[in-house]
Order: structure tokens, then sequence, then C-alpha cells
């Protein structure tokens, strides 16, 4: 395959012999746990922390030379603030969340949530930290599964606190000079991941704009016109999904002017993947009814039930049309990391562009997307505006480097530097150990659903890292589950859902699927997951749901 480049024959060299995974490593023992962040809480405050020292003064004074001390000493309590919440967030006695309804909350943090005319002094400021972190949701927490992108890496964290203090724009090499080299550095490590030699690529915020930068992409390429003129005399265009594709294609056609109406859903099988026959029937139709077949968009890990759609063959069907193949793999996009699972991916080199999420199945912290395409130069052609007052030609280094007229934003933040950093922690083997480890939990857990009593699966093979499933309490177990109402299945994963958030047990995502009614979704990113997690999780949706 393709995609199967040299950083695998050297990682096949040093680790020929795989260890089995122990699903539960990450799980420490309770005392030692308990007793070591103990210590540590008490190092930084003994009962609570004392910022008197901070009364009466404000922010301005940290800006001046003279107050050096001061400024160190408040960064410190922020600083200890910050491991503080850092330290908890593994603590499984903890709460995943503190629920309170808006107008709950904000009554209870009325005393602090309000911007007045007049400052408020170090000590209040540091308090409002505290009071913030108090109310957030603990999206690194193991037991919160509600979204793709979950855990909190320290390394990530640290190379986000940098990014912070270095406080620079994307744009041009000539502010953000070592953090453009990294960039660059990260988008081909991931061409190379593909099976692109060469290529060009982008950090966007978030996938759903990855998404829009691939459909723009396709634009320039078959209407390079429409950049000058708009839509308007450029025909009807037309874009190709899958009926499990994310939203974002769909908002993409909107903003892009294609139209929402424009955008062909094609039929899937029953595990979720598209079918390629009615693909091509839909294009075929589209070609004769006079329309300009743009994109398709194949998915790699679809949201919900974490499907790949066959690659392969979608990009034969895409060559032989003269379509624009994007892949939007921004769950399962991550999987090309592992030798175990990248063949979900067969066929990802022949995509003319791809979205790819770190920031969900690898864990880098939010937010983490890139936008990939083999051909290199078309990002340029479809965003350069050339904004003299930035990108000028006669800067005294190579201008190819200023990466900011390829975008469609103006100011970037910087998002690669958590990632570049991570990567150096992990290498490619942390990485697929990570990744594998997120596998195989969701294999296991698949299993505990099959054969428990009061759970039923919504499909019975899984791809990506997802288990879908329904909850069935105790007074409709003696039926078939074909017999089960639909509209009356549909009201229990909220029910249960509404008592999981009020307990703060956990926190898991529900969803309907077209007409099936509404069932659980848990997804493996974080990896400090173990299986007795996983065993919590049923045990209590049991326990919230049974006499329903």
């Amino acid at each position: 395959m393709a995609f199967d480049c040299g950083m695998f024959q050297k990682l096949k060299k040093t680790r020929n012999v795989q260890e089995p995974r122990d699903l539960n490593s990450q799980l420490p023992e309770k005392s030692s746990d308990v007793s070591t962040a103990r210590e540590r809480r008490n190092m930084f405050y003994c009962k609570s922390p004392d910022w008197s020292e901070f009364e009466g003064s404000f922010s301005r004074e940290l800006l001046e030379s003279k107050n050096s001390e001061k400024l160190h000493r408040f960064l410190i309590e922020i600083s200890h603030i910050l491991t503080d919440y850092i330290t908890k967030e593994n603590d499984r006695a903890s709460k995943v969340l503190d629920f309170h309804h808006p107008h709950q909350l904000r009554e209870m943090m009325d005393h602090c949530l309000d911007i007045d005319e007049n400052p408020r002094d170090l000590e209040q400021i540091l308090s409002d930290c505290k009071e913030t972190l108090k109310y957030c949701v603990r999206t690194g927490h193991p037991r919160f599964f509600n979204q793709l992108s979950t855990g909190l890496d320290v390394i990530g964290v640290a190379g986000e606190w940098l990014t912070a203090v270095s406080n620079t724009n994307m744009f041009t090499y000539e502010v953000a000079p070592v953090f453009t080299l990294m960039e660059e550095v990260i988008l081909k490590r991931m061409m190379n991941l593909i099976g692109w030699e060469h290529g060009d690529g982008i950090f966007a915020p978030g996938g759903a704009v990855s998404n829009l930068y691939a459909v723009l992409l396709a634009r320039q390429r078959y209407l390079p016109q429409a950049k000058l003129n708009g839509m308007n005399g450029c025909g009807e265009a037309v874009v190709f999904t899958s009926k499990q594709s994310h939203y974002s294609i769909k908002r993409a056609a909107v903003i892009l002017g294609i139209g929402s109406n424009n955008v062909i859903y094609i039929d899937c099988d029953q595990r979720g993947k598209m079918l390629i026959k009615d693909l091509e029937d839909k294009i075929l139709a589209a070609k004769q009814s006079g329309k300009i077949p743009l994109l398709v968009n194949g998915m790699a890990g679809t949201t919900v039930l974490g499907v790949y759609d066959p690659l392969e063959e979608i990009g034969e069907i895409c060559e032989k049309y003269g379509i624009w193949f994007h892949v939007d793999g921004a769950w399962g996009g991550s999987s090309l990391l592992s030798r175990d699972h990248r063949h979900l991916l067969h066929g990802i080199e022949r995509a003319d562009s791809m979205t790819w999420n770190p920031h969900k199945m690898m864990g880098v912290p939010l937010q983490c997307s890139a936008i990939l395409t083999k051909h290199k130069g078309v990002l340029e052609e479809a965003n350069q505006m050339n904004a003299n007052y930035l990108f000028q030609k006669d800067k005294n280094y190579d201008t190819s480097y200023d990466t900011g007229d390829k975008t469609i934003q103006c100011g970037r933040h910087n998002d690669v530097f958590k990632l570049w950093l991570m990567w150096r922690a992990k290498g490619d083997a942390g990485f697929e150990d990570q990744l594998n480890k997120n596998f195989d939990l969701s294999k296991y857990m698949l299993e505990k659903v099959r054969v428990r009593d009061g759970f039923h699966l919504v499909i019975e093979e899984i791809e990506a890292p997802n288990v879908c499933f329904w909850y069935i309490p105790l007074k409709w177990r003696s039926l078939p589950f074909s017999h089960i109402e639909h509209k009356q299945l549909n009201k229990i994963a909220p029910l249960i859902k509404a008592q999981m958030m009020e307990s703060g047990t956990m926190l898991i995502q529900y969803q309907p699927l077209g007409e099936l009614p509404n069932f659980f979704r848990v997804a493996m990113s974080n990896p400090v997951i173990t299986t007795r997690d996983l065993d919590f999780l049923l045990d209590e949706i049991d326990c919230l749901g049974k006499d329903l």
C-alpha cells in the first residue's frame, strides 16, 4: 500500500515483538495516587490559598519592571490553581461535572461573572480563576465520553501554555519563524503517512473549517472563475457525501454558494458504509441533468458509528469521472499511525485532500485540525489576496514560508506546537500504542454490551473505537427488541443522561440516527481509560435506567 512508508519500516525493525496491551495499565493504585495527590495539594495550599498579598494590587502593576517579584508570585499562584485542577483530573472519586441549569449557575456566579467599570484586584482575579474551573466540565476525566475529543495530555498542556506565552500569529515567517518550520515538518509527516510524496496543508480552526477548505479547493480546481465572478455563470455544481457524513459538508456548500440543495447524499449499507453503486448512479444522473460534479466526500471514521467508507473504490470513481476526492478523517484519520488499523484507510493515497483532527484520536488539546492536499499550490490559488501590508515579496528571507496568503483567515492561532511537542515526547510508537489500546478497549466494551442483559448493540461489528447501544429498561426485557416501540425507546437515553448530569458521575453522548431512536455512543480517545471505567459506565447506566 502506498502509505506504508519508511517510518513504519523503521518501526518494524525496532518493534518486532509487541507485548500484550494491558488495558488497565493507566490505572494507578488508589491509595498511593490519592496520597500523592493530597500531598501535592497540601504543598500548594495548606487548607485554602492565602492571596491576601494581592489585595489592593491591580494588573497594571504586573507590567512594571519594579514589580517582577510580584509578577513571579502571581504566575506561581496561577500555576498552582492549574496544577491542582490537573492533579484531580484523573481522580475517579471526583465528579465529571457539577451540573446546574443556566439560570442557577448565573445566580451562583453572579458575584464574579459580570464585567464592571472599575478593575478588580489580583486577589479577586485569582479567585475568579479558581471559581471558573470549579464549574467546568472535566473533559480529561476518564469517565467523560461525551465528545470525540477527550483526555488531558500534560505534554500537550505544556505546549499550549508555551503557545499562549509566545502569543504570536502564524501568518508570516518573520513573526513565527520556529512555529512555521514546525508546521512544515508536521504537515510533511502527516502527508507521508497518507502516502503523498508532495503536497500542501495548513492548520485550521477545527474539522468543519478543514472540510470547508476541501470544498473550496475543489471549486478552485474545476471552477476557478468563481473566485473572481462568484458562482453566477459557473453552472450548477453538486457535492456528493454519505448520509452518515458530518453536517459541515452541507454548511461548506452553503458558505461557498453551491447551496444545500446541491449536496447529494449517498445511501449506506446496514453498517453505515457508502454504497458505491448509488454513488456512481447519482453522479451519472447529475451529469445527465447538466450539473457539475465537484467533490465526493468519503468518511474515514463517521462521527456516530465510526465507519470507514470504501476509499479505494471511491477513488476509482472520482478518477473515472474527474471529480475531487476528499476524505473526512477528522475522527479516524489518526488510524494511519497504527500498523494494526491503518488498513481501514486503504486507498487514502488516492484522495485529493484530507481532513485530520489530532485533537480527537491522538488526544492533542483543542483545537488541532489540519487540511492536507496532494496538490501543491492550490491553497494559494484559492485564497491568495496579495495583501501587501503583510505579504511583501521583497523581504530579506524566502517568502514562500509566509503561509498567511493560503488561508481563509488573516490571523491564525498556533495550533501546531502542542502537537509537535507531543509527537516528540511519544514518537510514532507512543501514539501507536495509545491508539491500539483504545481500539482494544472498544472491543472489550463491545463484547460486554453484546452479552449483558438490558443492552442492545446498534451495529454488531465496529471499526473505529465507537460503541453504540440502546439501554432497555427492566419492564421491556421480556420483549424481543423488534417489538419495543421506537417512540418509547427514544425517551430512555435522554432520561438516563439527565440523571447522569445531575449526579455528575460520567457524561456520555446520545443521538438518533436516521429512523433509529436515541442510543448511546461511547467513543474511546482518552489514554487513561481502563476496563474498570467501562465496567463502571455500564453498571451506572443500569443503575440509573433499570426502573424507567
